[in-house]
């Protein structure tokens, strides 16, 4: 079987980064290791249209043009793969579709969106979601495709993360880090740090999605033990060292529903490393009822000051929730679990 593999940003480009080992596979979602599965893999190269049509037009265009050389396609995310699903949708399109959804599947706020919607989800053979909570929430759709809606479980590359603590050596960890840009609420975590005096390293670009993150945290008040540090470029590896080096990975967000801070959260896992984390419900993993860390509430100051004290205050804790985490993703939450999954979903269209 051979599938075509499709995201937003170049993945020929990330491919090769990963063979490299420059790059974590799992941000490619499983397909870095489906060859393992038994499946070949035709990587999308990503156009570069400003506008959303643009970008829908030149991946219609990739994708017709190598038709008759795969058997499905393997999509991260359906942002500029419109075109062909509506395609699929109208039977212009023959190639079965398979594709993650990162949020719930929700009725659109007008009557015409919601019809254009409907159809829209016509053309999706399978979705892939990561955890039961989004599932069930975008089964009260009546637009989602029930029986066609699958967990995957999303998880770190731990090669990746096994070389670099292999070449880091033996660390001291010490301090709590935040990684990360998508939807921090930076302003509760510095409050909640200003309160203590564990030292805290926050790693973000000056904005991102639109956030000036370098406003925010310019104008918040900040005491000594809070050093902020802007990054540009890829800088996946270097922050990996970071986190590898911390006594604490740190993952306070906005509310949200779906699963902002995943990325960050299965990276502390593939690490051991102990996390404080915002209680989404959305996320895959029970963080502190498997015993991997804590959960604060979102907005909650106090939670997060009494969660920072009790990590600083039991090392022997910390570290133990850091090795449960470490378990929790050799069994559960990691790539090459991840491509299993995947392919089991993809090889149901292996031949048709």
């Amino acid at each position: 079987m051979r599938v075509y593999y499709y995201h937003s940003f170049d993945p020929q480009w990330a491919h090769e980064e990963w063979k490299g080992g420059r790059l974590p596979a799992h941000l490619l979602y499983g397909a870095c290791h489906l060859k393992d599965e038994g499946i070949d893999v035709i990587f999308h190269h990503a156009g570069h249209g400003r506008h959303r049509w643009s970008l829908s037009l030149d991946t219609a265009w990739k994708i017709l043009r190598c038709y008759r050389r795969y058997d499905a396609i393997y999509a991260t995310t359906f942002r500029g793969l419109e075109l062909i699903i509506f395609l699929r949708a109208l039977g212009l399109f023959r190639k079965p579709i398979i594709c993650w959804h990162h949020q719930p599947i929700v009725k659109a706020k007008s009557r015409l969106r919601e019809t254009v919607a409907r159809l829209f989800y016509h053309g999706f053979d399978e979705l892939i979601f990561f955890s039961q909570a989004i599932i069930d929430k975008s089964s009260e759709s009546v637009k989602a495709p029930v029986g066609h809606m699958h967990i995957v479980h999303w998880g770190a590359d731990l090669d990746f993360y096994n070389r670099l603590q292999q070449e880091d050596g033996a660390v001291s960890h010490e301090g709590f880090i935040s990684t990360g840009k998508e939807r921090r609420d930076f302003p509760t975590l510095v409050n909640a740090f200003n309160q203590t005096a564990a030292p805290l390293d926050i790693y973000v670009c000056r904005e991102s999605n639109g956030i000036s993150y370098e406003r925010i945290l310019t104008n918040l008040q900040k005491k000594e033990n809070i050093h902020i540090h802007y990054i540009q470029g890829n800088k996946i590896r270097e922050m990996a060292q970071c986190v590898n080096r911390s006594l604490c990975a740190v993952i306070c967000c906005q509310e949200t529903n779906y699963t902002v801070g995943l990325t960050t959260v299965v990276e502390a896992l593939a690490l051991g490393i102990p996390m404080i984390c915002s209680d989404n419900p959305q996320m895959p993993m029970d963080i502190e009822g498997d015993g991997c860390g804590l959960t604060v509430s979102y907005g909650d100051v106090n939670g997060w000051v009494n969660a920072i004290r009790y990590i600083s205050e039991h090392p022997a804790e910390a570290r133990q929730m850091g090795l449960r985490g470490k378990a929790i993703a050799q069994k559960k939450y990691n790539e090459k679990i991840c491509a299993h999954e995947i392919g089991l979903i993809l090889k149901n269209y292996e031949g048709k």
